[in-house]
């Protein structure tokens, strides 16, 4: 366990009977609250309106979601409801690894029984768990004391169930006493990294700041920044890796300037059967997130305004790829290994 919110530890999501809770990360990090789901149909709408987001916690929440069909069909004599309730949860994010990974295993569960299913749902939410603890001790070799390092979206515990991927490497340093600065890249259009990763941060007590996702390459370029970790939503057997848009414009900069580049993910995110970045499906969202913002007025109540010119479009892909070439190396659960494809074949395996 890393953070605490209020002094009681929370997972990100979590079973108990076949209802499903969840920390609903819209409202971070001016509201605190955990939603219930009764069934699937809820479950997807947690997914798809991001409510639950990050590669892990995406991946959980579709196990459950799985594991609320088979109860579902159970208990209404409907077992046609699996075979549709799988094809829902797969359409909610389409750029997941995690999610398709959680889904087959506890689809194949299900086949077996109800009861299989749950279980090898909280199996997988308790493997994502400690996985990320593991990544957070392979990754912590990388930092030295002193470490001023970059990130981008939210990889932390808000994104899997607990401890996070490019985060956990930094809650390990820093509770073995190492002096880090985080660089916190503000990640539009969502800002995933000023609303998120700042407040995991705040609450961790690690100095940090929030930066423009433009000044990124100029902090670089003045020898402010060591080292760069984020994490990933899907990596190809070649090592392209898919991440919040505007990863692969670090990636570039880093490489241009000689900043180690790292991705942290869990073997979960792996797809073997993906050859490049791009055979990777990239998901489009609404251009809503990127002509309004919503935050809280001086009252406490949320508000939505527009930034954008009135009367223009935009165009709002969520993930970018990152090829392989530029990427130092990936830390997983089983070791830091190299972006290739012989070396990934011979740790997911």
């Amino acid at each position: 366990m890393i953070v605490k919110v209020g002094g009681k530890h929370y997972r990100t999501v979590w079973m108990e009977g076949s209802s499903v809770f969840f920390i609903e990360q819209n409202l971070l990090p001016f509201e605190f609250r955990i939603e219930q789901s009764e069934n699937f149909a809820r479950s997807c709408h947690a997914i798809r309106t991001m409510q639950v987001r990050g590669a892990g916690a995406i991946g959980a929440l579709a196990g459950f979601a799985m594991a609320q069909a088979f109860v579902e069909a159970e208990t209404t004599g409907n077992p046609a409801l699996i075979l549709r309730a799988r094809a829902e949860i797969e359409s909610t994010r389409p750029t997941a690894g995690n999610l398709f990974f959680a889904v087959e295993k506890v689809y194949s569960a299900g086949q077996r029984s109800a009861g299989d299913a749950m279980a090898e749902a909280m199996a997988i939410a308790d493997k994502d768990t400690e996985d990320c603890r593991k990544i957070g001790e392979y990754g912590d070799s990388l930092i030295s004391d002193g470490f001023r390092i970059e990130t981008h979206c939210n990889a932390g515990w808000l994104a899997f169930v607990d401890y996070g991927t490019a985060l956990s490497p930094l809650y390990t340093a820093y509770g073995k006493g190492k002096r880090i600065f985080v660089y916190v890249d503000e990640t539009r259009p969502r800002s995933q990294g000023a609303r998120l990763t700042a407040w995991e941060l705040h609450q961790e007590g690690i100095p940090h700041t929030i930066i423009p996702d433009s000044a990124g390459a100029w902090l670089m370029s003045q020898g402010k920044v060591d080292m760069m970790i984020t994490g990933a939503d899907r990596i190809a057997s070649n090592g392209d890796t898919a991440n919040k848009i505007g990863t692969f414009e670090k990636a570039l900069a880093a490489k241009a300037i000689g900043i180690p580049f790292y991705i942290a993910a869990p073997l979960s995110t792996f797809d073997l059967k993906c050859p490049t970045g791009k055979d990777i499906p990239i998901e489009e969202r609404s251009q809503e997130e990127v002509l309004y913002a919503e935050g809280p007025d001086e009252s406490g109540t949320m508000r939505k305004i527009r930034l954008a010119s009135p009367g223009s479009s935009a165009f709002n892909p969520a993930f970018d790829i990152t090829p392989a070439e530029l990427i130092s190396g990936i830390i997983t659960e089983r070791g830091i290994v190299r972006a290739t494809r012989e070396d990934i074949i011979k740790v997911a395996r």
